[in-house]
Formats: C-alpha cells, structure tokens, sequence
C-alpha cells in the first residue's frame, strides 16, 4: 500500500502526467498559460538529460546491495528529473496566483515527490536535492527573464523566429554531444547492469537520442507557437462536445507523427520536431477549420496578460 502510494506521487512529476494534462489544457483551456509553461519544462527536461550525461552518476539500488530498487531505470541519477522538474512545473503554476493555498499545496507536491523518488530507491538524497535547486534556479531565470526575452522574440519576424527555434535547438543538441563525447568508449560497469536487470530494466548503450528527442521537441513546439501565434491564436472556450472532439482530432494526428519515431538520431529529432508543430500549430489550425475552436485575434502574449486563465 505504501509502496503504491510512493509510486502515484512519483508519477505525480514523470513526463507521463506532464505531458498529456499539458496538451489536454492547451488544446481545451488555457493555450497560452500552458505554451508558456511547455517551452519551460521542455528546456528543463533538456538540461536534465544534459546534466546526467555529465555527470554519469550512478543511481543508489545500482551501487548499494542495501537499497531495494523498487522502480526500474537506466539513466544516470544526476540530477533526479522528477525532482527538477516539480519546481518548474508545479512552481510555475503557482507563481501565477498569489494564492496562499496554492503555494503550499505546490510546495508540500514538490516536496513529496522528491521523497518518492529516495523511497523507490532511484536517487539518493543529494540527487533530489541537486534536482530541486537546478528545477528553483530554472523557474526563477525564466520569471525573470520571460519579460524581455518573450517581447524581444515575438517582435522578429516569422521566418527569423523559425530559424532560431531550429538555431537554439540544435546548439542545445552540439551541447548534448559535448558532455557525450568523454562517453565514448563508456562500459556499463557489471554490478550497475545486474542491479539494473534485478529491478527489472535492461541497459541500453549511451547514446544522444533521447537529447535529440528533447531537443527536436523543443524546436518542434517553439517553432510552432510562433508559427500559430503568426496566424492567429485559436480560442480554447466552447461548448463541452466542442471541447471533448478536439481530443481525438489531436491525438489522431500526434499518433501518426510518432509512429515514425526511430533510433537514427536524426529520425528522432524530426519527428519529435513535427510532433511538436503538430500539437502548438497543426492540431489548433484543424480544430479552427472543423469549427471544434474560434480563431482569436493575433497578438503576442505579454508574460502575465493570462494570469486569469489558471482560475477559469
């Protein structure tokens, strides 16, 4: 019962709850709220692959007989991903409303996730710490710096914006394969790899692609907003069937991009970047022409303009 609960507070800060409630809200309530909060908490899940290529530090149920690992992983454990990204999601929502009730329902999830993730066994507690101040140093900068990097980006002109979105990303993938580089003549030591096998995972060589995968992402939904915000924001009210029938419509169309996704390094940045253009720009533009959404009028969003959004 215990173990159950640690394991629904884990996943409380995996990409598998992220994601989905993520698209689920841009595309059915607050598209520009959550566009702010995806490029975000794509850099952080890029910064944290970097880091743990970095540092290739082991997690603890692979080095310590002791530990019982009672999740399986076989990624590097520094810095815990789970416990980055809490702050940056779950701080960032918080930081929208001045809400004492928020604040601390934000903090006491951030806290109990990064406890889960010492109780599964899958990071010590320097890992969660580092995590946590990586994920509180990413949310502050980008507070801090949203306001003049979001005017000075929309002011550029649409060509100059999906030339960045790819510029950026694969200077942040050239950053990837830096920290892989010293990597690779890398063996998994023995131990690691039985401990890994035990909890029931399998080692995998260490490659760029899930770098590439975050990366092309990131350029896939940065391009996207531009292009979408160029057009012409949709307008996420509706009616509630109009609402729900966006879903399927998106969906269709996402499980057909990945479907492409492959091994090859440069397959996975392209497909991740179409799944990106598809969920920001391809999925509202179809929602527009099948009258599921209206189309809003163009304008860039000023950090802060959609404050409102969260309490709708």
């Amino acid at each position: 019962m215990l173990t159950g609960f640690w394991h629904f507070v884990s996943f409380l800060g995996s990409a598998g709850f992220y994601v989905p409630l993520l698209v689920v809200l841009f595309w059915c309530a607050a598209p520009r709220l959550i566009a702010r909060a995806t490029v975000l908490l794509l850099f952080s899940a890029f910064l944290n692959t970097l880091l743990k290529l970095v540092f290739h530090d082991p997690r603890p149920y692979w080095t310590d007989p002791t530990v019982e690992g009672k999740a399986s992983h076989a990624s590097f454990g520094m810095p815990s991903g789970h416990a980055q990204n809490a702050p940056v999601a779950w701080g960032f929502f918080a930081a929208q409303t001045r809400r004492r009730a928020l604040w601390a329902a934000a903090a006491v999830v951030i806290a109990l996730i990064g406890v889960s993730r010492v109780y599964l066994g899958v990071h010590s507690i320097g890992q969660v710490l580092a995590g946590w101040a990586v994920g509180l140093a990413l949310l502050v900068a980008a507070l801090g710096l949203e306001p003049v990097i979001v005017p000075w980006w929309t002011r550029r002109h649409l060509a100059v914006q999906m030339t960045l979105a790819l510029a950026v990303s694969l200077l942040l993938l050239a950053a990837a394969w830096g920290a892989l580089h010293p990597l690779q003549d890398w063996q998994w030591p023995g131990a690691w790899a039985r401990a890994i096998r035990a909890a029931g995972g399998q080692t995998e060589p260490v490659t760029l692609i899930e770098s590439a995968r975050a990366t092309g992402g990131f350029c896939g939904v940065l391009a996207g907003l531009s292009l979408l915000a160029a057009r012409g924001w949709f307008d996420a009210d509706g009616k509630l069937w109009q609402r729900l029938a966006r879903l399927p419509v998106g969906i269709a169309g996402g499980l057909a991009v990945s479907l492409l996704d492959g091994s090859h390094l440069v397959q996975a940045f392209a497909v991740q970047a179409v799944l990106g253009l598809w969920v920001t720009a391809g999925a509202p533009e179809a929602f527009v022409r099948l009258r599921l959404a209206g189309r809003s009028a163009p304008a860039a969003t000023r950090p802060g303009d959609d404050r409102t959004e969260l309490r709708q």
